[in-house]
């Protein structure tokens, strides 16, 4: 009885064994891609001084600064007093002038003549304090652009500004 169970019980492995083999186990999934950030400061409590100048305008100038990595609420304050012809001349209405805030996109379309909207604008003013909460920079540096514009055919002005970024 014993020699009879072992030939079945030796066929029944080797089926078994047969069988194992030829199931293929399911390939573990692949792991996902791990997002390294990179190590940086953080810009939180800094400030940047963007434009400290006096400088004459006839038709328009631009100021282009740059916000860092993770700055979350980065905040841009400043003043502009404008005059005509020299500093300290007159400041009145004959001394206004366009004051915008542009991103990238939207300068690229103020170089070409394109229309677009402003983040932060001022039409027609000679004396003007700016504060305005920029968008959070994210994981990389973001530029933007003041920018001082008078109309054309106007006599030159002569414009004091002092802007920082708190971030």
């Amino acid at each position: 009885m014993f020699a009879i169970r072992l030939p079945g019980m030796a066929a029944a492995v080797v089926l078994l064994l047969a069988a194992s083999a030829c199931e293929q186990k399911a390939a573990a999934p692949a792991p996902a891609p791990v997002h390294y950030e990179p190590v940086a400061p953080s810009p939180v409590g800094t400030d940047q001084n963007v434009l400290q100048k006096t400088f004459t305008l006839k038709t328009s100038v631009a100021f282009p600064f740059e916000i860092p990595a993770r700055a979350v609420r980065p905040h841009l304050h400043g003043l502009y007093t404008s005059f005509v012809g020299d500093v300290h001349g007159e400041s009145g209405s004959a001394a206004n002038v366009d004051f915008l805030v542009l991103n990238e996109d939207q300068y690229g379309d103020f170089q070409h003549g394109r229309p677009s909207e402003a983040l932060f604008s001022v039409d027609d003013s000679h004396n003007q304090a700016v504060n305005f909460d920029l968008p959070a920079s994210m994981d990389r540096p973001v530029k933007y652009y003041l920018v001082f514009r008078g109309s054309s055919g106007e006599s030159k002005k002569t414009i004091e500004a002092n802007f920082k970024v708190d971030f």
